[in-house]
C-alpha cells in the first residue's frame, strides 16, 4: 500500500488574533499539522508565542503584496510600495513587476528582512518558506526567492502546481484565469528553484479546494487525482521515495477577521473577513475526514518530517 506523508499547511497565520486561534485550533484537532507565519501581521508576535506553547510547526509565508514591509529603510520610498506607503497588492504588484518598475534588491532585501524577523520571533530559521498570494514564482522574483533560501540553507518551498485544475469547473473563469497563470509561473519556476537545491512535496493542492469550494469529497478528489496522475507517469523531481508520496496541502482556516483588527498594516482584507475561513476550519476537523486518513495510510506531518 502506497504510504502518503500529508503536510496540511495553514497559511496566514499571524494575520489576526481570530485567524491564530482558528488554526491553533485546528492543529490541536489534528487537522492542520504545519503553519506559515506572515511576519508583518499585526499579530504575528502572538502567533510565535503560539506555536511555541503548541509546538506547532512553522515557516515562513513571505509576503511582497500585503501590508507594509518589515525592512525599515523600504518603508519610505521604495519600489514596493504604491502611493498610499502599502505593497502594491496581489494584482498591482503582478502588475509592477510586468512594468519593470520594481528593484529586485529592494526584493530580497525585504526577503532577508522577513527571514531574520521570523528568526527573531521564533529562535530559529524557517524548515520552509514560501510566498504569500504566490508572489515567490513570479518572473524575476523566483530568482531572488531562490538565492534567499540558498543563502540561509532553507531547505523546503512550495511550488503550486496543482494536478487536475483544468477540470475543475466549479471555479469562476475570472479566478481560474488567475489560478492558471500561477500554475504556468510555477512550471517556468521548477528549474530554478532546482538549481538553488530547493525542494518541494512531490504533489500540491490547494487551489481547487479554497473557500466555499472545500469538502471532504474534494479533498479526496484532488488526493485522489494526484496520486493517479504521479503514477501514470515517469518520476519528476522531487523523485517519490520507496512507495512514499508526499503532498501538501494548503488551507486557511480561522475565525473571520473583525475590522479593524488584524491585516498587515492596511487592516483586514474581504478574504480574512469571509465566513469561508470558518468553513475550511469546520470542514478540516470533521472527524470523517480524520478517519480516512488512517484508514487511507495517510501521516500527517511537516516539513521537518520530509
Amino acid at each position: 500500500m502506497l504510504q502518503v506523508k500529508l503536510i496540511v499547511t495553514g497559511d496566514d497565520f499571524g494575520y489576526c488574533p481570530r485567524r491564530n486561534q482558528g488554526i491553533v485550533d485546528c492543529f490541536l484537532a489534528g487537522a492542520v499539522s504545519n503553519v506559515s507565519l506572515l511576519v508583518n501581521g499585526s499579530a504575528a508576535a502572538d502567533a510565535a508565542k503560539l506555536a511555541r506553547r503548541h509546538n506547532i510547526p512553522i515557516g515562513l509565508h513571505a509576503n511582497l503584496s500585503e501590508g507594509s514591509p518589515v525592512c525599515e529603510v523600504l518603508k519610505t520610498n521604495s519600489s514596493l510600495l504604491n502611493q498610499d506607503g502599502f505593497f502594491h497588492g496581489k494584482m498591482g504588484f503582478r502588475t509592477a513587476l510586468s512594468k519593470g518598475l520594481l528593484n529586485m534588491s529592494e526584493v530580497k532585501q525585504e526577503l532577508k528582512a522577513q527571514v531574520e524577523l521570523f528568526r527573531e520571533l521564533t529562535g530559529h530559521l524557517p524548515p520552509h518558506m514560501d510566498g504569500h498570494q504566490h508572489i515567490h514564482v513570479l518572473p524575476e522574483v523566483r530568482h531572488v526567492f531562490a538565492e534567499v533560501l540558498e543563502e540561509y540553507g532553507i531547505k523546503y518551498t512550495r511550488v503550486p502546481i496543482e494536478p487536475g485544475l483544468h477540470n475543475c469547473d466549479w471555479i469562476p473563469q475570472s479566478l481560474m484565469d488567475f489560478y492558471l497563470g500561477v500554475e504556468e509561473d510555477s512550471f517556468n519556476t521548477v528549474d530554478v528553484f532546482t538549481r538553488h537545491g530547493i525542494r518541494w512535496p512531490d504533489i500540491y493542492i490547494g487551489l481547487s479546494t479554497m473557500g466555499k469550494n472545500m469538502s471532504v469529497s474534494n479533498i479526496w478528489s484532488a488526493i485522489d487525482a494526484a496520486i493517479t496522475q504521479l503514477a501514470s507517469k515517469e518520476p519528476s523531481p522531487p523523485t517519490p521515495q520507496r512507495g512514499t508520496v508526499t503532498i501538501e496541502l494548503m488551507v486557511h482556516p480561522g475565525y473571520p477577521s473583525i475590522p479593524p483588527v488584524g491585516g498587515c498594516g492596511e487592516g483586514p482584507d474581504d478574504f480574512s473577513q469571509s465566513w469561508e475561513r470558518l468553513h475550511e476550519l469546520q470542514t478540516l476537523i470533521k472527524p470523517e475526514l480524520q478517519s480516512q486518513y488512517k484508514t487511507r495510510n495517510i501521516q500527517l506531518c511537516s516539513f521537518k518530517d520530509l
